[in-house]
């Protein structure tokens, strides 16, 4: 590749990195008749339930339309739930349903077997260096600039 280290653009390394992530859990969950970010949304349900529609966007960085759509066949399949809020009638609050539950649990397991396989040439120092440095470009890019 020829390329020079000072030629980099990180931003699309780590996009690179994202695509070939994606496309490997995503064949894990076609067991589970999930999508990566349908699992996702799974996910941040499981850790924060009663978050709203727009609290899920914001997580995932897409828009509330595109965030309703993909809530929508969630619901249909019965893995998720949208209830009122209990102070603010304009806003839904989302909930796993028990059957979302299981499928979570049931495919959590597959997610973590893969992203292992994809760090087994990593050494623990590596994979804590990467985890720390993403972290803290995630913090940063949440910052505003200094003007």
């Amino acid at each position: 590749m020829g390329e020079k280290s000072h030629d980099r653009v990180l931003s699309f390394l780590v996009r690179h990195t994202w695509l070939g992530m994606r496309a490997a859990i995503g064949a894990e969950l076609e067991e589970f008749g999930l999508t990566v970010p349908q699992f996702a949304t799974l996910m941040m349900v499981k850790e924060s339930p009663g978050m709203s529609v727009a609290q899920l966007a914001r997580s995932v960085g897409s828009t509330r339309q595109a965030a309703n759509e993909m809530l929508a066949a969630l619901e249909r399949d019965g893995l998720i739930t949208r209830s009122p809020h209990p102070t603010d009638r304009r806003t839904h609050q989302l909930h796993l349903t028990d059957r979302g539950e299981t499928c979570y649990e049931a495919a959590l397991p597959a997610v973590q077997r893969r992203e292992a396989a994809l760090e087994a040439g990593l050494t623990p120092q590596q994979r804590e260096a990467a985890v720390a440095w993403m972290s803290a470009i995630a913090v940063a890019c949440h910052e505003p600039w200094a003007k």
